[in-house]
């Protein structure tokens, strides 16, 4: 059967994946609820065409921080991604650059930054950083993604301890021996071992430097020369102290609903952050990204660019980096059809006008 859809993606990549790994890529914080919005939201967005324009030609290429890109959609950073397909980040990353796409590097990825840069020469690469008590280490991977050729960094702001997901505590979840954390050595590489609950929540408890603090931009930014884009925004007060502290941009997300559950999706959030900052910093998005009409929706309302995360692993696990290239075309194509439908020609012709909350046709 031929997949025409992200979800058909899934349902592959559902038998494939053993279940430590399925779990651990798939679950949300807590019960979930915000797992759910992420993808509901976007279906009480009503989409508000214009018809009677020539769309002979539809472009959906962008420029974002410098860098020109075939479309407003990239691979938002997931950790370990080896655990899906053995092409793990390079197969992931090769398919974002032949797409024109993005490509986030995790931290805690399976792939080394230097191994990923020469695998993927081509693609668009930005690297996104923990900030670890040992500040060295942090240091050491940004003079890393700078030698490697990464655009940019894309600091997790919320993050200072990992999320309940429950799933990973019943499975006493581990990285499986055979794979490591490739930008470390030693502990750092090799400790995402159970310890009696989630080995994944417990490396972080121990790694991580939970006393960070909006002080610490400022040390980064004086740590180097790549834009810094803060991942893990959703309120306009947060949005408007990454403008004062000198953030280049800011992706609007809840982390895959995996820190604190009952949070708002994020294209929820999205309004009020655009609106406090949009026209100072670039505002992107992921979480909840299956189709064209949330792509389109979200540039609607005020982002940038969005970023998928899970679809894009669970086309690895569906036939590596061949599954990636085959889920990108089919978003792509779908996006196109969304702005032909729409009457829009380029980005640009996206307006906000195009989409309205379904609150306004209940009145009827």
């Amino acid at each position: 059967m031929e997949l025409v859809c992200v979800e058909d993606f899934e349902r592959q990549a559902y038998s494939k994946l053993e279940k430590n790994a399925l779990d651990y890529y798939k679950s949300g914080a807590g019960e979930q609820f915000t797992l759910g919005l992420n993808r509901e939201a976007f279906n009480r967005l009503r989409m508000r065409p214009r018809v009677l324009r020539n769309v002979t030609q539809v472009d959906p290429s962008c420029r974002i921080l410098g860098q020109q890109l075939g479309w407003p959609l990239g691979i938002a950073p997931t950790a370990m991604q080896k655990m899906a397909h053995s092409d793990g980040e390079i197969g992931n990353a090769r398919a974002a650059g032949k797409a024109g796409s993005i490509f986030i590097l995790s931290t805690l990825s399976t792939t080394s930054l230097e191994d990923l840069a020469a695998g993927a020469p081509d693609t668009c690469k930005w690297f996104q950083l923990y900030i670890y008590k040992e500040r060295s280490l942090t240091e050491k991977l940004v003079r890393g993604a700078e030698r490697a050729g990464f655009k940019a960094l894309v600091l997790t702001v919320d993050a200072p301890v990992f999320g309940h997901r429950r799933a990973d505590v019943r499975n006493k979840f581990s990285l499986p021996p055979h794979l490591r954390l490739a930008n470390f050595q030693g502990d750092q590489a090799n400790g995402v071992v159970t310890m009696g609950g989630s080995g994944i929540n417990e490396y972080v408890a121990s790694q991580f430097d939970a006393s960070i603090t909006w002080q610490d931009i400022s040390w980064l930014k004086k740590l180097t020369r790549l834009p810094i884009i803060a991942k893990g925004i959703l309120t306009a007060e947060d949005a408007v102290l990454a403008r004062e502290f000198g953030c280049d941009g800011i992706i609007v997300s809840n982390h895959g609903a995996r820190q604190i559950d009952t949070v708002p999706a994020s294209i929820e959030a999205l309004p009020e952050v655009v609106k406090a900052v949009g026209n100072d910093l670039v505002v992107m998005l992921d979480g909840g990204i299956r189709q064209g009409n949330d792509i389109f929706k979200a540039l609607a309302v005020g982002a940038k660019a969005v970023f998928i995360g899970r679809p894009a692993v669970y086309a690895l696990a569906y036939n590596g980096q061949s599954g990636v290239e085959q889920m990108l075309s089919v978003l792509r194509k779908d996006l196109e059809i969304t702005m032909a439908l729409t009457g829009c020609q380029t980005l640009a012709d996206i307006q906000p006008a195009m989409v309205a909350h379904e609150s306004t046709y209940s009145k009827l």
